[in-house]
């Protein structure tokens, strides 16, 4: 079989250097099409269903959320294993599903489920799905420098602009704001006057819900116009909500500020983010998409950022607190360096040895053709440029040589053995 391929090779060298030259073409294509990333990805294929429900215990939370999910969520297509995690106010369910399964075919199935799941779920529970990012996927992290403002005006400003800007990048996943104050209206009851009152807590809740919103009426037609009337309810202020109407005591309306007092404060929260012992920020983690270019993608935020700067408040700026591209950047730029040091050398070698610049050429157009189908295959297998990868690559150029030289120096012994035998004869 071997003999008769390689006398195939050489009765059809121009087909042979014509393959030669397209898989070369398509190597070079193929590594500008490859993803960079500094570090290989080695999480596992999973899904994550998060489920929240403020206020209850981690017993409660996997009684009545984490372990009526997993039920349901056992017998999907290509799923290896189902862990679920359940703590204060919070679930987590991971998903992990073989290695071969798409990505996005996994959500789509995962979704399904969790549309009969949710019947079994306590009234108002909806769970959601994580990004679909992975283990690796926090690639550019940064806070917001703004002296003048306070953590909440921050925070809002993170949340309600620049989030939504950053996310209309193609590519990002997911941008996770941090730090701050998440604003709220805050409602302080006094017990002792809900008791005279004769009101319960329900009942101001309820009360406050139905005060907080738009009700449409009907059309009223006076001469040639039509008027459509709208009863307007949308809370703007907290002196809308101390005016909201709870009930009447002896003919007089009682009000929310007559139980308690309104207030704007920020919401609970469970840890602070710190700069560099300076003081609390506010700022975002920038979480990638499933295979998408680490590199390329910085690169895209990074002008977003410079957009979304003009439109900023005076005084407020960006601080970069992690940002990947540099490590990317320097890894791969070494390990390209090496590389090329290391065809120099073999190169070299191979010249001084055999001393026979055909065959030197034969061995040495090898290296840039495999390191072009390396690539192709790279990217047919969905893995990135990375240490690993280009490592895995230089450590081959060895094996490349090695074989080219043993090829040649059996051609030459058997040419050699020909000639002997032709001249004895």
């Amino acid at each position: 079989m071997v003999h008769k391929l390689i006398e195939l090779a050489l009765r059809n060298r121009l087909i042979v250097i014509m393959a030669a030259t397209g898989l070369l073409v398509w190597g070079l294509y193929s590594v500008n099409r490859n993803p960079v990333d500094a570090i290989p990805d080695l999480s596992e294929n999973q899904v994550i269903v998060f489920t929240e429900w403020t206020g209850r215990s981690p017993q409660i939370i996997e009684d009545q959320i984490t372990y009526p999910l997993v039920s349901n969520l056992q017998g999907i297509p290509k799923v290896k294993n189902i862990r679920g995690t359940s703590m204060f106010g919070m679930s987590f369910v991971y998903v992990v599903f073989d290695d071969d399964a798409d990505i996005y075919w996994a959500r789509t199935r995962v979704m399904e489920r969790l549309n009969y799941a949710q019947r079994q779920l306590p009234q108002g529970i909806t769970p959601s799905l994580g990004p679909d990012g992975t283990g690796v996927g926090h690639i550019f992290w940064y806070h917001l420098n703004a002296p003048k403002m306070d953590l909440g005006e921050q925070r809002a400003l993170q949340d309600w602009y620049i989030k939504f800007a950053l996310q209309t990048v193609p590519g990002v996943a997911e941008v996770a704001s941090f730090g701050g104050f998440e604003k709220q209206y805050q409602v302080v009851v006094d017990p002792v006057r809900l008791q005279f009152y004769n009101l319960s807590m329900m009942d101001v809740m309820n009360r406050i819900k139905a005060g907080n919103n738009d009700v449409g009426g009907r059309k009223l037609e006076m001469g040639d116009m039509a008027y459509i009337i709208r009863g307007l309810g949308y809370i703007k202020n907290k002196e809308d909500i101390e005016n909201i109407g709870l009930g009447m005591s002896g003919g007089i309306p009682i009000r929310v500020k007559d139980i308690g007092t309104v207030q704007m404060g920020g919401d609970l929260r469970l840890g602070i983010f710190d700069a560099n012992g300076q003081g609390e920020v506010v700022g975002g983690i920038v979480v990638m998409r499933y295979g998408e270019n680490a590199d390329r993608l910085i690169g895209e935020i990074k002008k977003k950022m410079a957009d979304v700067q003009k439109g900023l408040p005076e005084g407020v700026s960006f601080k970069i607190d992690y940002d990947r591209s540099q490590l990317i950047e320097a890894a791969i730029a070494n390990i390209k360096g090496k590389l090329l040091e290391e065809i120099s050398i073999v190169c070299m070698i191979v010249i001084l040895f055999l001393l026979h610049w055909r065959s030197a050429l034969s061995i040495i157009i090898q290296i840039p053709i495999t390191i072009a189908i390396s690539f192709i295959l790279l990217n047919a297998f969905g893995l990135s440029s990375n240490v690993m990868s280009l490592t895995g690559i230089a450590l081959a150029i060895g094996v490349i040589v090695d074989n080219g030289i043993i090829m040649s120096e059996n051609a030459y012994r058997h040419l050699s053995e020909w000639q002997n035998s032709h001249a004895t004869n």
